[in-house]
């Protein structure tokens, strides 16, 4: 339940990272820092500031479109992890309609959200995001706990005692428990899969343990036969639906910032859409009792409409239409995080996709025009989007782009010293080409099985990533064999 504009000149000041101990260097930068003014004014400063062209080499032009092409998934692989999570969604689905002894969760109804269904998931089908919509029977009170992420909910008025919400109240018979809606969750995931087979029999699904401030169930599907890599991951979130007619919470009530961008009519669109809460504890120690049962804001939904229907001429990146490069500038910066965080674990451990996507909205809703986002122009509009998120790191300041007083960047969500490192880093990244946009990444294992339509007989390979080529395993067995026996017959001879 994740950048913009400077010339790409190589660095002339000589400074390097050290690679044995991961430390970068320490180039002079503008200190972090909070700004007073209005969070959206601030992002739109931010983000006009470097509007100016950018210089892009033709060196790194070409290492950008090299990339841009590697992050798109192979057909197979999307076939086979299709088929695998759907079965499982559509046979948990039918569980829960005809489970018994949890009538709440029996009207559920699946939301596909996440990078994959948004079509900007990068290298591999590996994991899925699954919302499972709850509706809430009465209408609610919304207490705000901090800038307009996570809440108290309470029921406006007390709940029928027959009412399956009931047992998920606290003792006060108003507030509804997040932490109770999730460990039903878990108890009704587990039930299922006791009965429950994966279609392709070489696999099984296992619950993960629960981590401390995550909404979701997480589940891992691994092979049989012993083999512990994960293949697939899917976080089953429920996410409590709020009433369209009740609308959005007071700090999010104005909707985003897309008239220029998709029209003041889409706007009203996306504000007349439901609003949904996931069961998410606040980050802290010594919390309250409310904190302790928080739930937070979820915009999945939106999101998905936004980068499914991104283009400011309602006809873009359609069948016949001119495509845009939107998508893949997001892939690009999903795939640099991606190598920064496995490059930097401990440093960057608070960065995430959702800080890059973050500054890609803001950045769409400045640079509005499809003619700024057209396909030829790739590797200058992803070094906009790379600056844009740089300069929202060396301002201290990422407003949510739904909940714009909450800043992703304050010390509270994000560091001071994670923020700085951060800055260099995206900084260093620029002034030397990009080296981390190709994350070192193992091989999928999703390459390591045959799809179930392929033929049960065939056998089993492995990929070599410097080459492309695909080796059946059982024929290079009997290489090694016919090889051996021939070293042997070669040295006996020889003597």
């Amino acid at each position: 339940m994740e950048r913009e504009d400077r010339s790409v000149n190589p660095r002339e000041d000589g400074q390097r990272k050290d690679d044995s101990k991961g430390k970068l260097s320490t180039p002079r930068l503008t200190p972090a820092r909070q700004k007073q003014r209005a969070p959206q004014q601030q992002a739109v400063e931010v983000s006009r500031a470097e509007e100016g062209p950018v210089s892009v080499s033709p060196k790194l032009s070409n290492w950008i479109k090299l990339n841009s092409k590697d992050l798109k998934i192979r057909q197979t692989d999307r076939s086979w992890a299709a088929e695998v999570v759907n079965d499982f969604r559509d046979n948990l689905l039918k569980f829960l309609r005809s489970n018994s002894d949890q009538p709440l969760f029996r009207k559920a109804e699946f939301l596909t959200t996440g990078s994959y269904f948004e079509k900007v998931k990068i290298h591999s089908p590996d994991e899925f995001d699954m919302m499972l919509k709850l509706q809430a029977p009465s209408r609610l009170d919304m207490k705000e706990l901090d800038g307009g992420l996570f809440y108290r909910i309470d029921f406006s008025r007390p709940t029928r005692s027959q009412s399956p919400i009931q047992a998920f109240l606290l003792e006060n018979e108003r507030t509804l428990s997040s932490s109770k809606i999730l460990n039903e969750m878990y108890r009704l995931v587990r039930k299922f899969l006791k009965t429950y087979k994966v279609p392709d029999k070489r696999c099984y699904w296992e619950v993960n343990r629960k981590r401390p401030n995550t909404p979701a169930v997480t589940l891992s599907l691994l092979r049989t036969e012993g083999n512990s890599d994960e293949l697939i991951s899917v976080d089953v979130v429920p996410a409590l639906e709020v009433h369209p007619c009740q609308g959005w919470p007071l700090a999010a009530r104005n909707g985003p910032a897309v008239d220029n961008w998709l029209g003041k009519k889409v706007r009203q669109e996306i504000k007349s859409l439901p609003c949904y809460f996931v069961p998410k504890r606040i980050k802290g120690r010594n919390l309250s009792e409310d904190a302790k049962e928080s739930w937070r804001i979820s915009f999945s939904h939106v999101e998905k409409k936004i980068i499914t229907s991104h283009g400011n001429t309602k006809t873009c990146c359609e069948s016949n239409a001119t495509k845009c490069c939107r998508k893949q500038c997001l892939m690009l910066l999903k795939s640099l995080i991606e190598g920064l965080k496995q490059r930097y674990p401990k440093e960057l451990h608070d960065l995430c996709s959702y800080h890059g996507k973050t500054a890609f909205l803001h950045t769409l809703s400045i640079r509005f025009s499809d003619s700024m986002w057209d396909r030829q122009k790739l590797p200058a509009c992803f070094m906009h989007l790379l600056r844009a998120l740089e300069n929202h790191a060396c301002q201290g300041d990422l407003p949510h782009f739904f909940v714009p007083n909450c800043n992703l960047f304050s010390p509270a969500a994000f560091p001071r010293k994670a923020l700085d490192f951060l800055v260099k880093a995206l900084e260093e990244q620029r002034m030397e080409g990009l080296p981390l946009l190709k994350p070192a990444t193992p091989v999928p294992p999703l390459r390591l099985i045959n799809t179930p339509s392929e033929d049960a007989s065939t056998e089993m390979s492995t990929y070599n990533p410097s080459t492309g080529a695909v080796y059946s395993v059982a024929l290079m067995k009997k290489l090694a064999v016919v090889f051996a026996i021939a070293s042997a017959l070669v040295i006996f001879l020889c003597k």
